[in-house]
């Protein structure tokens, strides 16, 4: 394997995408005492604040995110979880104290006071099945194996039910008008994920990163390499933005959707006077999957409680998404009919209360991964 040694502290280093993985490493390099980071991107996320509604199509550009440790046999994917949640218990802290000091109440551009980043109502990885899955049998016994006991409660074993009632989130057992069969993640919960990007891109500012956020000076073109480069192994020393201009650096870090292809989200719009806006409060609500594993198509669906505008999100992966068309507003946006169909059918059968209210499906969209064919990550460097 090839070795690669670091660049000095004050070596220029390039990030590539201010989405959440650009953000998170240009914060880790800071804090590490590298002083020369500059992150390009095309969409002018300081101003859009990472907004769902603004043409914001990333990955991370979201209204929330389930967070959990539940993932069955992947261990490695459960520590990375262990690592992810003490992290965002210090962001809220952090969030909180900024807060708390901001006298004169203007804080962080998009982040309303007193709001936190993470919030832990519970996930709940449920399915109409009568008998737990191998993912969630497995889930419970590594997770007890970390140390972690009595985090993964049993939604239909007494013993788990008061341990729920005595914790006070025996609501996330049985969050539906149906009863299902499930774990549930009590480490677990969700992130907002667009104002965790605000707040990840003011975090960075403070510890000196540059960004350059605008279609044309932000948006990446092309590598530059070394003159000394053969055709094999190209050294990149810099990158080109759409102003043709040229822009040196000792490391390039690029971070790009590595499989093009999508899941479907769909909105509801809960009115503030209803009382559905209670019902679905994160305090009465978890987050939660149902029949996500061994149901092909017909399956794979998530959601969240409601958030503070109103919005009830559900999103759909029984099929990943891989031929979207463009629509007349020139984005790709389309949405398949199977994946109407399948929520469309939950929505009926586990929350009536809502077509009751006359509160229907308002809006959809696609949701694009950024995992690879697989369901995990790629991270390379190139040359290697």
């Amino acid at each position: 394997m090839t070795q690669h040694l670091p660049p000095s502290k004050d070596s220029p280093i390039i990030i590539v995408g201010a989405g959440v993985f650009g953000l998170s490493t240009s914060i880790h390099l800071a804090q590490r005492g590298y002083t020369n980071i500059t992150v390009f991107d095309s969409k002018p996320y300081d101003e859009t604040l990472y907004s769902y509604f603004d043409s914001c199509d990333s990955a991370s550009s979201d209204i929330n995110k389930i967070i959990r440790s539940a993932y069955g046999s992947q261990t490695e994917y459960q520590d990375l979880s262990t690592e992810a949640l003490s992290a965002w218990a210090a962001w809220n802290a952090e969030l909180k104290a900024a807060n708390d000091n901001n006298h004169d109440r203007d804080g962080i551009k998009g982040i309303t006071p007193n709001s936190s980043l993470f919030i832990p109502n519970g996930y709940l990885n449920c399915s109409d099945s009568t008998t737990l899955p191998d993912f969630e049998i497995a889930t419970i016994e590594n997770m007890e194996k970390a140390g972690k006991h009595g985090t993964q409660l049993i939604n239909n074993k007494q013993a788990d039910i008061q341990l729920a009632s005595q914790r006070g989130v025996e609501y996330a057992l049985q969050p539906f008008n149906k009863e299902v069969l499930g774990v549930l993640d009590t480490t677990g919960g969700h992130v907002l994920a667009d104002k965790a990007c605000i707040f990840a891109l003011h975090k960075a500012k403070k510890l000196g990163v540059r960004f350059i956020l605008d279609p044309v000076l932000g948006k990446f073109t092309s590598f530059g390499y070394d003159s000394s480069s053969n055709s094999t192994t190209k050294t990149i020393t810099s990158i080109t933005t759409a102003d043709k201009k040229h822009h040196a650096a000792s490391l390039v870090v690029i971070y790009s959707l590595c499989e093009t292809t999508a899941g479907s989200v769909f909105m509801l719009h809960i009115p503030e006077s209803s009382p559905l806006r209670q019902r679905f409060h994160h305090s009465q609500f978890p987050s939660w999957s149902f029949n996500m594993r061994e149901h092909g198509a017909d399956g794979g669906l998530y959601g969240f409680p409601v958030d503070e505008n109103g919005i009830f999100k559900i999103g759909y992966r029984g099929t990943k998404y891989t031929n979207p068309q463009q629509q007349s507003d020139g984005q790709e946006r389309s949405v398949p009919e199977q994946a109407h169909k399948v929520v469309a059918k939950f929505l009926d059968e586990y929350l009536p209360e809502l077509d009751n209210s006359g509160i229907h499906i308002s809006e959809s969209r696609l949701c694009w991964y950024t995992d690879s064919f697989d369901n995990h990550y790629v991270i390379d460097y190139v040359p290697g």
